[in-house]
């Protein structure tokens, strides 16, 4: 009986001990990928050598007016003068195609009236007309301000989605995806980071 009984303890000793060891280990496992994504990495001060293209680019008044269109060249820096330009966190998802964490965003409940521009260029991307809540926790839109102002390419890093940047300066911004409401079906789901928000008055 006593022997059963040592040899119990001992069983729940090891488990316990195994099970310690597991947590220590993944949390350890977590602790590295966690400082090897924040460790920053060397700046780029070599401007990519592409040739110079040029965009088509709706313009919008302070007001949200639709003014026009212009042909401008691209805009093509160096990461250390995004860098620069940016905040940390801004570089990293506009530049690094990173995503911010749901509901810690500036502008997921934002219900002002106004125009989203790119953080990095402020070309007009989305208007707070057609702003939803989707109940994500990143803003989300059924449709641009204008479709020339982004661009939407295949992205196979979690699945095949669909990324959208910023037609100026290639500003990563976030992902459309088939699930929005009516008229356009589509969701448009953007970091707050991409964004600098200019209210209409």
């Amino acid at each position: 009986m006593f022997d059963s009984d040592l040899q119990a303890n001992v069983s729940e000793r090891q488990v316990t001990r195994r099970a310690f060891l597991l947590a220590g280990s993944a949390a350890a496992a977590v602790v590295a990928v966690w400082s090897l994504r924040s460790t920053p990495h060397a700046l780029s001060t070599t401007v990519p050598d592409v040739a110079p293209t040029e965009v088509e680019i709706a313009e919008f008044s302070p007001g949200g007016v639709r003014t026009g269109t212009v042909r401008l060249k691209k805009i093509v820096k160096s990461d250390a003068q995004w860098a620069q330009q940016l905040s940390t966190n801004a570089f990293d998802i506009t530049r690094r195609a990173d995503t911010e964490m749901a509901f810690t965003g500036a502008y997921w409940n934002l219900h002002q009236a106004g125009i989203f521009r790119c953080v990095c260029c402020k070309t007009a991307l989305f208007s707070s007309m057609t702003k939803f809540d989707s109940g994500t926790g990143w803003p989300s839109f059924w449709q641009p301000i204008a479709r020339e102002n982004i661009t939407e390419t295949e992205d196979r890093s979690f699945g095949i989605r669909t990324a959208v940047a910023c037609a100026l300066c290639d500003a990563h911004l976030g992902h459309v995806f088939n699930d929005g409401p009516p008229p356009t079906g589509l969701r448009y789901c953007i970091n707050s980071a991409s964004l600098a928000f200019q209210s209409i008055s």
